[in-house]
């Protein structure tokens, strides 16, 4: 099945909105403002960039506390991010968006030649309440000290951020069903912990 004619892909939302301000810093606000419901896919990605790179300790914290805020909002039913006036007036540098956009645009081709819009009401109000809840808990999870686990979440959040941009209700179930699955593996692991610390008392 093609794709609607009107409809603009991740990459092209991503540069489009870069190339709409010229100065050498574009605030968050301005770059989420225009896009609505979709503005929640675009937070998302920004949000999941840090688990990819080397970040100093503590900022998984920060980055999950937000990933939090953001599933909250959708929770509870907003239609568009509401983020602190101090986060809206963030400035970016222009060059380092830019080098983000080109270093993420191969991964986002790749998830884009999986996903189309399809199943449109599962990425919109009120399905947004079913991805708010899941994406506290990924917000959770992604805030406590648990080792090796930047990179799946940071590539779980990848894919719920394109399939809300992309609106593809498939790829959101697949993102919800892997959701679960990554709560389940760490109510296991989290109980295994605690049973060994009792054993050793």
């Amino acid at each position: 099945m093609s794709e609607p004619a009107d409809h603009t892909r991740t990459t092209e939302l991503l540069r489009s909105a870069f190339d709409a301000h010229a100065g050498e810093d574009i605030t968050l606000g301005d770059f989420l403002d225009p896009l609505g419901e979709r503005a929640f896919g675009f937070l998302i990605l920004i949000l999941a960039v840090p688990n990819f790179i080397p970040v100093p300790l503590g900022v998984g914290g920060v980055m999950g506390a937000l990933v939090v805020l953001v599933g909250v909002q959708m929770l509870i039913g907003f239609e568009h991010p509401w983020l602190p006036g101090a986060l809206r007036r963030r400035s970016l540098k222009r060059a380092s968006l830019d080098r983000f956009i080109t270093r993420l645009t191969p991964v986002l081709r790749w998830l884009e030649r999986l996903c189309r819009p399809r199943l449109e009401a599962l990425t919109r109000h009120p399905a947004h309440r079913l991805s708010g809840f899941l994406l506290v808990l990924i917000g959770v999870a992604l805030a406590l000290p648990i080792p090796f686990t930047n990179f799946p979440f940071g590539f779980l959040l990848v894919v719920y951020a394109v399939a809300l941009i992309e609106r593809d209700g498939i790829a959101l179930v697949v993102a919800w069903v892997a959701s679960a699955v990554v709560a389940i593996v760490l109510l296991t692991l989290s109980h295994a912990v605690v049973d060994a610390v009792r054993n050793l008392f």
